[in-house]
């Protein structure tokens, strides 16, 4: 990581090596914020900072982090680093995402992996990072998606008696998107947190879809939008592009996002140790 530039706001978007997630980093720092860049592994991040730099961003601002969403140890660890290196967040894109692979997947950290990836991995790194978000007043913006209202979450088996990868990440997402009113919650007045469905896009997820998306690129002002503290939101809300709209059921149910927040707790911690 290098030096931490005080005078721009200080960003972290997840994800960020291409699609959605690039092109939300670049706008950011085109936008004058002090970007931390997370990519899964080495090649593809320093990969993707160089795009960057080739296209226009300042090297000063931009800052590499990695880990892999499949392993919560090393997701702990990047919470652990930008703790020890950051006085403050303003701004956490929760953006990194799979499909649901084809045949039912686990991690080595013994769950299934698009739950772990598109939920349980973000719930850690949000949940370690709070501290800066509240320094900072900051703000976090979960990108969600439409499948949540057909999700379900199984409680007592995540990875379902049966598979289906659609059901897998309508069930992550409905997670997230839980979580996120929760956190509104549990934060109080000290940061906000929202979650977004940006809409349909050519990215690795379009196949959940079955659809034609639109260029990644038009992403990018809706979560930059949504990230900035001078755009009015609502608290918990969740998002379909600029529009609050109402979530699924289970989102608005308080007892349910309760039970989701211990149970997520008890894996992270099960899973940590």
């Amino acid at each position: 990581m290098s030096e931490f530039v005080s005078n721009s706001p200080t960003v972290l978007v997840t994800g960020a090596t291409d699609g959605i997630g690039y092109a939300t980093a670049r706008r950011f720092v085109d936008e004058g914020a002090t970007l931390y860049l997370h990519a899964p592994d080495l090649d593809s991040g320093e990969e993707a900072m160089t795009r960057l730099v080739k296209d226009g961003a300042e090297p000063l601002r931009l800052n590499l982090v990695v880990a892999d969403f499949t392993r919560l140890d090393e997701v702990a660890g990047l919470a652990d680093r930008l703790a020890a290196t950051l006085p403050a967040l303003d701004v956490l894109v929760n953006n990194a995402a799979v499909a649901a692979p084809e045949g039912r997947t686990y991690t080595q950290d013994g769950l299934e992996l698009t739950f772990q990836v598109n939920y349980l991995a973000p719930y850690l790194l949000t949940t370690r990072l709070v501290p800066l978000l509240a320094a900072a007043g900051g703000r976090v913006v979960n990108v969600s998606s439409a499948t949540h209202a057909g999700g379900n979450i199984k409680w007592h088996n995540l990875a379902g008696e049966q598979y289906w990868p659609l059901a897998a990440y309508a069930q992550s997402k409905l997670a997230l998107t839980m979580y996120s009113r929760w956190l509104a919650e549990a934060g109080g007045a000290s940061f906000t947190a929202l979650s977004v469905h940006p809409g349909v896009f050519r990215t690795g997820l379009l196949r959940m879809y079955g659809r034609v998306g639109r260029p990644a690129d038009e992403a990018a002002p809706i979560l930059t939008t949504l990230g900035s503290p001078t755009h009015p939101t609502v608290d918990g809300g969740y998002y379909d592009g600029l529009r609050l709209t109402k979530a699924a059921a289970l989102v608005e149910n308080p007892r349910a996002r309760s039970r989701l927040e211990k149970l997520s707790a008890h894996l992270v911690e099960s899973a940590l140790h």
